[in-house]
């Protein structure tokens, strides 16, 4: 029974292989040209990172290779780096190392916290650059370097159209658009495409652009080396790539749980990545991750484990050692074609199609990556975005937040006896309540009521009802104690476990147990109500008289 099941698995890991493979040598081919390395640089990233991430990596079933974020990414790199292709591969190199280093330590679980319009917004714009820079190759013109380029060289690039490549381009897209999916679940639309397109030119003698010479032998071993001016964009552009092939290698990761029903290992699969990227550094090849499209197909076709990977990989080394002198004819408007198509995969029809239903602020986050994405820069777009999602958040978190003085706000939960024991004191003692987080977002709410406390000598603050209190709640309330101090204002705090730990450890001494800090709110206003008698020369029986009972 084990012996079936194990050769069942063999032969569904060969065939979910083989598949994948298919799919996988256009789009390295493709990948490789839009990079600017050369269609060599698609196949050589192909087969290292599928390997190594196949054998190392802590998703049993997923496929990894060159994919559209990393490419743009790896282009950027590229047009950073003229002639200096050494420069280029320690930028992959770099970016192995630090998944690596992201999987030591652990911190596969935090892309999870990655708010989704960052992530949509990122997406969008890595889809409409790649589709952008396809406008000159699908014309029969050389590619520009960036999105705004291929814009502006849009009215030459009509003027100059060559009709053959422009005819070859429109072919391809008809049949990767339009093949029937039953088609394409025995054969890809993408190989069709290339093939059928390629011969296609090589029969009708079309003079169209084409890949070029491809070697045909397993690549050589590149020592990176680095010029220190260099040193600072070869980080920014690694950093980069790690980022980016954390998250789609991960996102992958739950596409492929959600299919297989089971479980990856997030940290593991980020070392596997690591190391595939690191090998394909050092054999020149582009830089990659889990390919969501490849492991889907892979899964349908039987894929199981590991063993699926490694087979994806060996078949392109194969294609690569004895196919390479066809594919250097194949014609660039092909591969254009082709990734046009992986373009408009790449969009996020998810939140694209709930733009009228979603709420305003993360399409705000959503449209700003997008924008920056595209037309300034992919680093500065993941870091606008997460920092302007967090301004959003601290925005939603604070309008949840109340900061509330008894007698002037509305406080449906204010305490009978607290509201008895203020108008007894005439509003010598006050009680200013804040409920909800308090945090740096909120901190400057209770700052604002200051004002207010004209004839207040005892003011407690209640912070009972606080789910956390942060240093800048802290400092906060230092500096309204002390300004309070100033005006001849006594304070005195109610906070409970941790929060009041904080107030006390990061107070600088202002506060103090059982004289201005208690943890119970009686307790508090007990104390208030004592410090108010000595104020006035009361004694405190005579005043506990006067509170009315509740």
């Amino acid at each position: 029974m084990n012996r079936s099941f194990s050769l069942n698995s063999v032969r569904g890991d060969v065939f979910g292989g083989l598949t994948a493979g298919i799919i996988a040598l256009p789009l390295a081919l493709a990948f490789g040209v839009a990079s600017g390395a050369g269609a060599a640089a698609g196949l050589y990233g192909a087969i290292a990172l599928g390997f190594f991430a196949s054998i190392f990596g802590g998703t049993k079933t997923q496929v990894s290779g060159p994919t559209g974020p990393m490419t743009v990414v790896m282009a950027s790199a590229v047009v950073a780096f003229p002639g200096d292709f050494s420069s280029v591969c320690l930028v992959v190199v770099l970016c192995g190392a630090l998944q690596i280093l992201f999987g030591c330590v652990k911190l596969g679980g935090f892309v999870r916290y990655m708010p989704y319009p960052v992530i949509s917004g990122f997406m969008n714009g890595i889809g409409v650059i790649i589709i952008l820079l396809q406008i000159q190759p699908l014309m029969g013109c050389a590619s520009a370097s960036s999105p705004i380029l291929a814009l502006a060289a849009v009215p030459e690039t009509l003027a100059n159209c060559d009709m053959a490549s422009l005819g070859l381009a429109v072919a391809t897209m008809l049949i990767v658009f339009f093949v029937p999916p039953k088609v394409t679940r025995v054969l890809p639309s993408p190989l069709i495409a290339l093939v059928t397109m390629s011969l296609a030119a090589f029969f009708l003698k079309l003079d169209v652009p084409t890949i070029g010479s491809i070697p045909n032998s397993l690549p050589e071993l590149h020592i990176p080396s680095v010029e220190i001016q260099h040193i600072g964009r070869i980080l920014a552009l690694g950093f980069a790539l790690s980022i980016l092939g954390t998250i789609d290698t991960l996102l992958t990761s739950i596409v492929a749980d959600s299919i297989t029903k089971t479980q990856h290992n997030s940290n593991r699969e980020l070392i596997g990545q690591g190391i595939g990227n690191m090998i394909a550094g050092f054999v020149g090849g582009l830089p990659g991750a889990g390919a969501t499209m490849r492991t889907v197909v892979n899964v349908k076709a039987g894929g199981t484990g590991r063993l699926s990977g490694v087979i994806h990989a060996l078949f392109l080394v194969a294609v690569l050692l004895g196919l390479g002198p066809l594919t250097s004819h194949i014609p660039m408007p092909v591969l254009s074609g082709i990734l046009v198509k992986v373009g408009v995969d790449i969009l996020d029809y998810r939140l694209l199609r709930l733009v009228k239903r979603a709420p305003k602020q993360d399409l705000l986050v959503m449209f700003a990556v997008f924008a920056i994405t595209v037309f300034v820069d992919l680093i500065v777009a993941v870091g606008a975005g997460v920092a302007l999602a967090c301004l959003l958040l601290t925005w939603r978190i604070t309008r949840q937040a109340s900061v509330s003085i008894s007698g002037e706000d509305a406080c449906p939960n204010q305490l009978n006896k607290e509201k008895a024991i203020q108008d007894q004191s005439e509003q010598k003692l006050r009680v200013i309540s804040i409920d909800g987080p308090f945090f740096f977002g909120t901190s400057f709410r209770m700052l604002n009521k200051i004002d207010s406390m004209i004839g207040t000598k005892i003011l407690v603050v209640n912070c009972i009802s606080v789910s956390f209190v942060d240093i800048s709640a802290v400092f906060a309330l230092c500096e309204m104690t002390e300004k309070l101090k100033d005006s001849g204002i006594q304070v005195v705090m109610a906070a409970d476990g941790e929060k009041a730990q904080n107030i006390r450890e990061c107070g600088g001494g202002l506060f103090t147990d059982g004289e201005n800090l208690f943890e119970d709110l009686d307790a508090a206003i007990a104390q208030a109500q004592v410090k108010l008698y000595a104020l006035e020369g009361k004694t405190q029986a005579a005043s506990t008289q006067a509170v009315p009972a509740v």
